[in-house]
């Protein structure tokens, strides 16, 4: 279970397309044999109140949280998270070229014994239904 939550600030809604974003972060996260592509949700919220650097309202930003079940040697975290920075990077690469943008990315693990999970999307997967 990666579960990937992407904050975004309100002035990127016209410069970055962020279901695209979120389906580039998906696929690179399937292409990863650590993580179960059935588990993994990527989803993005935006940020309508923010300051950032000088207050200046053109700066904006792209924060990516990955959070995952604990038990992961951590080379394979870090090299998991090198692949889903570097694909947000590359994806918003041409509108950093443009307009002044701050890219995070932080992964933590969750407990499982503090985190039930249930769900049938296995059950489901390849359903066209």
């Amino acid at each position: 279970m990666p579960h990937v939550h992407i904050d975004y600030s309100a002035n990127l809604d016209q410069a970055v397309d962020m279901g695209a974003l979120c389906e580039t972060i998906r696929a690179t996260m399937a292409g990863i044999e650590t993580f179960p592509m059935p588990g993994i949700r990527v989803r993005a919220t935006r940020v309508d109140h923010y300051a950032i650097a000088d207050g200046n309202p053109k700066h904006g930003f792209v924060d990516i949280s990955v959070r995952l079940r604990a038990g992961r040697a951590d080379d394979v975290k870090k090299d998991a998270l090198v692949q889903i920075f570097d694909a947000a990077k590359a994806f918003l690469g041409p509108a950093m070229q443009t307009r002044s943008i701050a890219l995070s990315t932080e992964m933590r693990d969750i407990d499982a014994d503090l985190s039930p999970k249930s769900g049938t999307i296995r059950d489901h997967l390849g359903d066209t239904s």
